[in-house]
C-alpha cells in the first residue's frame, strides 16, 4: 500500500525533505509507521515518541490502522500563547 507522508519544522529537518512516499504492508499503523521511518531516518529516534501524527488531516493515535492512500503528517508537539 502506498502512502505519502508529510513532514514539519524539526522533523522535516531529520528527514531532510517536505514529503516521501512509501510502500508499507496492508494494516499499518501509526506506531508500525513511526517504526519504519526511525529505520529510515535514525535521526528520529530521539524525538519519534513526542511527535505528533495525523492521517488524512485528522490527528491520529499510534494504533490506527493507516487506510489505502493516505495522507500522512508528522510534526513536533506545539504550544501557543
Amino acid at each position: 500500500m502506498r502512502v505519502k507522508i508529510f513532514f514539519f519544522a524539526t522533523v522535516r529537518e531529520y528527514v531532510g525533505a517536505k514529503t516521501v512516499e512509501l510502500e508499507v504492508p496492508a494494516q499499518t499503523t501509526v506506531a508500525m509507521l513511526r517504526e519504519l521511518l526511525v529505520k529510515k531516518y535514525p535521526q528520529m529516534a530521539s524525538t519519534q515518541k513526542s511527535i505528533i501524527a495525523a492521517v488524512n488531516s485528522e490527528y491520529a493515535a499510534d494504533e490506527l490502522l493507516i487506510p489505502l492512500d493516505a495522507e500522512i503528517a508528522f510534526f513536533p508537539p506545539v504550544s501557543g500563547g
